[in-house]
């Protein structure tokens, strides 16, 4: 089985560069399934019922969330009912949205875990002991198993990779929208990138226009984050490729296109 799963997307610019890249994207790489993180989408801020149907008629087939779930209120009028899309799984008990769903690929079950982390981030439930008894619940059903942790620094992001190795097919950052360069298979057989990176605009700081940002390091003063939607387009990926008889990774991919590193 071949995962494409496609980084952050911020934004207007972040859909437009989907939608263009993505049918390419699946002719080269053929995956069967494509997942992709998506609480940026509205205009850096959540999603909306609207962007959430356009996503997946541009192709992506499940969707993860993060930190800025909540940020649009247009999602409680649909989360429920939005079955190919997941919220972290260690968010309160009381919150709409479910943390994992299983989805079958051809003749596989598939499991798409989304969790958060603590460090720097909103409060939420530990992750480790969420992973823990989510696994006990999936496994039952699946040895298939995609984890989204959604994080702010590396060591925690590291922390679970090593904390799940030959408990998951993988298990991919996202959150910090920077690509590292740290693809690997850990030894027993789980499939981790720190950071899979960004879709949405290069010339942004985190997709985000420049001065604020900027003005607020120089100023230490609150500055208003604005989307930057206009300019030249990052799309950040990676491929994992999983055996279909012991959802064991085989092989992890980073992808990246932009101006730099045009597709060809």
């Amino acid at each position: 089985m071949k995962l494409l799963f496609i980084g952050d997307i911020v934004g207007q610019i972040g859909r437009d560069t989907l939608k263009t890249y993505l049918p390419k994207l699946k002719e080269r790489f053929k995956p069967q399934l494509t997942v992709a993180n998506a609480e940026n989408a509205a205009n850096g801020k959540g999603i909306t019922e609207k962007i959430y149907k356009d996503l997946l008629q541009s192709g992506v087939d499940m969707m993860t969330m993060g930190n800025h779930v909540w940020d649009n209120s247009d999602i409680f009028q649909f989360i429920d009912h939005a079955n190919k899309l997941v919220r972290p799984a260690n968010l309160s008990t009381h919150v709409p949205g479910v943390g994992y769903r299983l989805v079958k690929v051809n003749q596989i079950t598939l499991a798409i875990v989304n969790l958060q982390g603590q460090v720097f981030m909103n409060s939420s439930n530990n992750p480790f002991e969420v992973a823990q008894t989510l696994l006990e619940e999936i496994r039952e059903h699946t040895s298939h198993i995609f984890v989204d942790f959604h994080a702010e620094v590396t060591s925690e992001k590291q922390a679970m990779g090593w904390f799940l190795d030959g408990k998951v097919s993988a298990v991919v950052g996202t959150h910090t929208h920077v690509q590292t360069n740290d693809a690997r298979i850990l030894p027993q057989g789980t499939a981790y990138l720190s950071d899979v990176g960004m879709t949405g605009a290069y010339d942004g700081i985190l997709g985000l226009k420049r001065d604020g940002i900027i003005n607020r390091f120089q100023t230490q003063l609150p500055t208003r984050h604005e989307v930057m939607d206009n300019g030249r387009y990052l799309l950040s990926a990676c491929l994992i490729e999983i055996d279909d008889a012991t959802g064991k990774a085989k092989s992890i991919q980073n992808i990246m296109i932009n101006e730099d590193k045009p597709f060809i």
